[in-house]
């Protein structure tokens, strides 16, 4: 099904000219087309200007619509007189439908903040609304329900992300009682909770916006715990209690909790094939950086990886399953449908919003092993037909459609049961930009065919009321029913308990939650509960019970051999901070029914025992190694060493890495576990297999002795004594010989000049001259000689650099967007001309190479507006985690390229040939963050207007 609408060109020239909402219906014409299922139909509910560049929602207990608007966004790349701006700072809107006939028709100011910069999360909870906008979560209280704050909280600060999108996002109030919330990782984050516990995190990742300068992994929080990047959190509504139960995300925009208490997540990045949709289980590492933060993935990458699973860290131990990949576009907002309003068929439907790809992805979940699997992907609804299909360039027209425009930053479900949708109208997503001036933004509300759905008047102090409340559909909506009727304590047990017999699972979760902070009355149902044939329902009060504050363990021994490994893995998590020996028993227990496959299952198991490897390994072996030699062992023997790695392990690690017999994969996770081990023994362990004669062996040892050199095995090895020159070496010894000669005066000028030009057309020779020019070390009677030839340097990011110091043949040469907007494009020169001048640093389609981003799928993410301006600008809008960096060394060597890694010790840069260079920090002389892209220009490239249109038409023909 389609249905369409678009605001009428007089109405955008209103907007444009006001600032504050009118309470005037607005007329609408149809012109965008919305495809969902048949048996659905949405309607437009609001639009600009009733409020503008909607960044978050939620409903309150009246069926009303809060949004948070991010009009003054990014202030630093746009002109204020050019954009609609708001000098008192942004605002908290209040929508309503007050004639009850499916669309809003008043809307109201609730709050405007000077220290509201583009806020990305809001929550009505009760008289509360806690707004997330770095560096702070703010708690406005109205205390006498006249829709304006009476008092104005800081409840917790200390968040990075000032006016970035890699920021603190929206809280949710959880079946348990707890507020969850998450950030993304602009860090560092030092929060300090109400109590005075204080998280510490942080990562390599600076940059997207002038504030976010300054941040470094590897920092301990008050638990003694590194926790790093993106955080999913949980806090009481006191402020205390601030935990941590996820992290290493990119920028996971929400996490939202289930009535299940399961967590749900979306993340994203530039890389337009590893956005993903996720369950995450509790104390995940999400795999972005390295699990200390000091590395990018890129670093960490392997020969041979997929920039999938090398994005997400996939192949390391200790980090959980990636979820679905939904290839290129930015995730925003992300809900469960826990109402069958829509129909049954609706019921537990997970929607991920994806503001890139102009469509809401829709999942439906099943427990699989000890996790979730999330099923086809389907596109819920969207603004293009099949939102995975090619893009074919068609002349100027594709040009005047807006189809793309459709931007959702977030979808939610109301107290009616329908879900409302927010669409920030909006040409681009993404890079810290916006090209609509007028703000404008809409919000869409799907409900079943032939069914009128009503928000119901909910008396929340009645019982009956509170009991209607925690039923609601919507989220916050039902934490006031769940604290009102705690506030009854036993008195509450028989109204509650009687929800168990729901028709609704999700209802009878609830129940469960809130019974089991009923006292000991309601504490007794749920344990009668435990022995439920619902897995998920056993699972439920499970983790009720142990938030109820009751020792865990004697329920985890009841629990421990739950026919579930899914109630199994809940086990093991539980048991995390709990004292070694207290829970060894319980522990070895569900090791026995680890059945070798399972990675959920394993994590888990992993996460409990960490900082006791050692003590348990030798268990581990009485049950699944006991008499075998290590080439021998079973799947969950060699799955256990693998996650587990303890230096104990080192041995027979090394011995099934050399093994002949084993297939390829198990070598490699052996190879994978020994690598992880930091000690000495593992580390000429892996020197020795680096010198085996099996090939495969060799080689994929001798990239780990080159990477673990520049962190974790640092100071374990004499590396003099390693041959570990590469070609890059030699050839940088060559180009320091006529780099030595260019800069002697005693030489002839005919000779200075044939070695500076042999330097200026060779990679390494060109890198070493930039940074020469930087440093202001380079002889000025050569540029001439050099600005000869510099600029047919084989290296296109070389000759592109080469013009920040060096005058360039044609460098006056401009390039018409608009122009090109109306040429028609040829796809197949397209493809011949992006073979010849992009693959060398970019993958499109598993073909090229992985220096600079992987293209496949940017089709479907940029229209051609965007991608044209993206090559002719390349440094306008530079990709997270490729900002280019040039750096000099005590020993002549200059290197240009992409900081990988930072530690105390050494730096690793990736240098535009694609070679990884660890750099002892004492040897750095000079380190200088550079402000263009290492994508080359067109000029530098060499490019006509024709060739790029023409690329231009492939990579979106291309998908």
């Amino acid at each position: 099904m389609k249905i369409g609408y678009c605001i009428p060109f007089a109405l955008l020239l209103t907007a444009l000219a006001c600032s504050e909402p009118s309470n005037k219906k607005q007329e609408i014409t149809k012109s965008l087309d919305l495809y969902l299922p048949g048996d659905l139909e949405v309607t437009l509910w609001a639009e600009s200007p009733l409020f503008y560049n909607p960044t978050n929602m939620d409903v309150d207990i009246r069926g009303r619509i809060w949004i948070t608007e991010a009009v003054d966004y990014r202030n630093f790349n746009n002109d204020s007189a050019k954009h609609l701006h708001h000098a008192k700072g942004d605002r908290v809107m209040i929508l309503e439908d007050t004639d009850g006939d499916g669309a809003a028709d008043t809307s109201k100011v609730f709050v405007q903040d000077r220290d509201l910069i583009a806020p990305v999360g809001i929550a009505v909870i009760g008289n509360k609304v806690i707004v997330s906008c770095s560096p702070n979560m703010i708690v406005y209280t109205d205390e006498n329900g006249d829709d304006q704050p009476d008092r104005k909280e800081i409840f917790l600060g200390g968040f990075g992300g000032y006016d970035h999108d890699h920021s603190l996002h929206a809280a949710y109030a959880g079946p348990d009682g707890n507020w969850y919330f998450n950030t993304g990782n602009a860090g560092p984050h030092i929060v300090k909770d109400k109590s005075g516990w204080t998280l510490r995190s942080g990562s390599i990742y600076t940059g997207g916006s002038p504030y976010n300068n300054e941040n470094s992994g590897n920092m301990k929080s008050d638990d003694g715990k590194v926790w790093v990047g993106g955080l999913a959190l949980r806090v009481n509504p006191d402020g205390t209690g601030l935990k941590v139960l996820g992290h290493n995300f990119r920028n996971s925009y929400e996490v939202i909790p289930d009535s299940y208490g399961n967590l749900w997540q979306n993340d994203n990045d530039d890389q337009v094939v590893a956005c993903r949709t996720s369950w995450l289980m509790e104390g995940g590492n999400a795999g972005y950086f390295s699990t200390d933060g000091t590395r990018f993935w890129q670093a960490d990458q392997r020969p041979g990886q997929d920039v999938f699973t090398a994005h997400w860290h996939q192949d390391d131990p200790g980090v959980m399953p990636a979820g679905d990949r939904s290839g290129a576009g930015a995730p925003t907002g992300v809900v469960i449908n826990e109402s069958d309003a829509l129909g049954r068929g609706y019921l537990g439907l997970l929607l991920s919003a994806d503001a890139g790809r102009n469509v809401i992805f829709g999942y439906h979940p099943a427990v699989r092993q000890s996790g979730y699997d999330l099923g086809k992907r389907e596109n819920f609804i969207s603004s293009v037909q099949d939102a995975d299909a090619p893009y074919v360039w068609n002349d100027t027209a594709v040009n005047r459609k807006k189809e793309s425009w459709f931007r959702p930053s977030d979808v939610t479900i109301g107290t009616d049961g329908a879900i409302y949708i927010a669409d920030w109208y909006d040409p681009v997503v993404g890079g810290h930009q916006m090209q609509d001036s007028v703000g404008y933004g809409r919000i869409y509300r799907i409900v079943p065919k032939n069914k009128k759905l009503a928000a119901p008047k909910i008396d929340i102090n009645t019982t009956e009321g509170q009991v209607a409340a925690l039923k609601s559909p919507a989220i916050n909506v039902r934490y006031q029913g769940f604290v009102r009727l705690r506030e009854k304590g036993e008195a509450s047990v028989r109204p509650v308990q009687a929800l168990l017999e729901d028709d609704n699972p999700y209802i009878r979760a609830r129940a469960v939650w809130l019974l089991a902070q009923l006292g000991e009355k309601g504490k007794a149902v749920v344990e009668e509960v435990l022995k439920n044939p619902d897995v998920q329902l056993r699972a439920v009060a499970y983790r009720a019970l142990r938030q109820s504050g009751s020792d865990i363990l004697p329920y985890a021994q009841k629990m421990m051999s739950d026919a579930s490994p899914f109630v199994r893995r809940e086990v093991a998590l539980s048991l995390r901070d709990e004292p070694y020996e207290r829970k060894k028993p319980v522990m070895v227990e569900l090791i026995k029914q680890f059945d070798g496959e399972d990675r959920w299952y394993l994590e888990a198991l992993g996460a409990s025992l960490q900082g006791h490897e050692t003590d348990i390994y030798p268990e581990v072996v009485k049950i699944f190694g006991e008499g075998k030699a290590a080439p021998q062992w079973n799947r969950p023997m060699a799955a256990l060493a693998w996650r587990l790695h303890p230096p104990e392990a080192v041995t027979a690690l090394a011995e099934r890495a050399g093994d002949r017999q084993l297939s390829a994969r198990d070598r490699q996770a052996a190879l994978t576990a020994l690598a992880f081990v930091n000690t000495k023994p593992a580390a000429e362990a892996m020197a020795a297999l680096a010198k085996t004669k099996q090939p495969d062996v060799a080689e994929a040892a001798s990239y780990w002795l080159a990477f673990r050199q520049g962190n974790d095995w640092f100071n374990l090895l004499d590396w003099n004594t390693l041959d570990l020159n590469t070609a890059y070496e030699r050839k940088l010894a060559e180009m320091k010989v006529k780099k030595q000669i260019i800069t002697d005066e005693h030489q002839s000028l005919d000779e200075r000049k044939w070695r500076v030009q042999e330097m200026a057309v060779d990679s390494v020779g060109g890198q070493l001259l930039i940074g020469m020019a930087e440093e202001k070390t380079l002889p000025g009677d050569l540029f001439p000689f050099i600005e000869e030839k510099i600029f047919i340097n084989p290296n296109a990011t070389i000759r592109m650099q080469a013009g920040k110091y060096f005058k360039q043949p044609g460098s006056g040469k401009s390039y018409s967007i608009p122009d090109m907007l109306q040429l028609k494009a040829d796809v197949a020169n397209g493809k011949t001309v992006f073979t010849s001048r992009c693959g060398s640093c970019h993958k499109l389609g598993g073909q090229g190479n992985n220096i600079g981003p992987d293209l496949t799928g940017i089709g479907k993410k940029f229209d051609n507006a965007a991608l044209l301006d993206a090559i002719v600008n390349p440094s306008a809008g530079i990709v997270f985690g490729y900002e280019s960096w040039l750096v000099n060394t005590s020993d002549g060597a200059t290197l240009f390229g992409f900081l990988l890694s930072e530690n105390q010790r050494s730096i690793v840069i990736k240098d535009i040939g694609g070679q990884k260079h660890v750099v002892d920090k004492k040897k750095i002389t000079s380190r200088k963050k550079q402000d263009k892209s290492l994508m080359p220009d067109p000029v530098s490239n060499n490019l006509t207007e024709k060739e790029i249109t023409d690329v231009v038409g492939f990579l979106r023909s291309h998908g």
